[in-house]
């Protein structure tokens, strides 16, 4: 019922995951991400824990082949699951059940996984991942935007369209940008809505705040305005 990618940023080094369904929530649900360690993502008939114990397996040096064989090997419903993962190293894994809906597969190449189900037709991941690599000159966000874009355009969910998330990490524990399309008649316009809302203060602003290396970060209201007014002058 759903389809994402997952990706690295070769720039940044950033993880991001993108997704959309015909389901409500999706994005609070299938996408997890450790900064700096891997991405996983969890569909189909969705078990929350491959997400958040994967995530700890990751951590823990395992992966991702091994990371899933773990966890299909605790879950007797794995038959119903799909889930994908890549590690820091490039490493991608995945599985999709035997009882996951028609269509269902998944692909991968430089720097990303794609996975789905209940799609219309391979086309969907097959034209994601077109063009995803072929917009490697677009900020991360948008690149994972205009790829689901392409596979929405070649059927997406075959029972239509309701919610979509886009999620990135960078270096910290928590993320860099987290949106949630929950419901909504175009989710993916909607989610590039909110992408380019972040644009306007919210990328700039979240510079200053704590991290592990600064853990006050700067607090001091006229740099933060300062700066932040600067950078919406150099995107006007």
């Amino acid at each position: 019922m759903t389809w994402s990618i997952i990706a690295r940023d070769s720039a940044t080094g950033q993880f991001g995951i993108a997704v959309a369904t015909r389901f409500f929530a999706v994005g609070a649900r299938v996408p997890h991400i450790a900064a700096g360690i891997g991405a996983i993502a969890t569909q189909a008939m969705v078990n929350p824990y491959y997400g958040i114990d994967g995530v700890t397996l990751l951590r823990g040096g395992n992966s991702p082949h091994d990371v899933i064989a773990t966890l299909l090997a605790r879950d007797a419903g794995r038959e119903s699951r799909q889930v994908h993962i890549m590690d820091a190293k490039g490493r991608i894994s995945a599985h999709s059940g035997k009882d996951c809906v028609d269509w269902f597969g998944h692909i991968s190449g430089d720097g990303f996984s794609i996975a789905g189900n209940m799609l219309a037709g391979p086309a969907v991941l097959d034209d994601t991942a077109k063009a995803y690599a072929a917009n490697e000159t677009l900020p991360f966000a948008q690149r994972l935007i205009k790829a689901m874009f392409a596979g929405e355009a070649a059927g997406g969910d075959k029972r239509g369209k309701q919610s979509a998330a886009l999620l990135i990490h960078g270096t910290e524990e928590w993320s860099d940008l987290d949106l949630r399309v929950d419901d909504h008649a175009d989710p993916l316009h909607e989610l590039e809505r909110l992408e380019a809302v972040s644009r306007e203060r919210w990328v700039h602003f979240r510079k200053f705040m704590p991290t592990r290396d600064n853990p006050a970060g700067i607090t001091d209201r006229v740099i933060i305005d300062a700066a932040i007014d600067a950078a919406a002058k150099s995107q006007g």
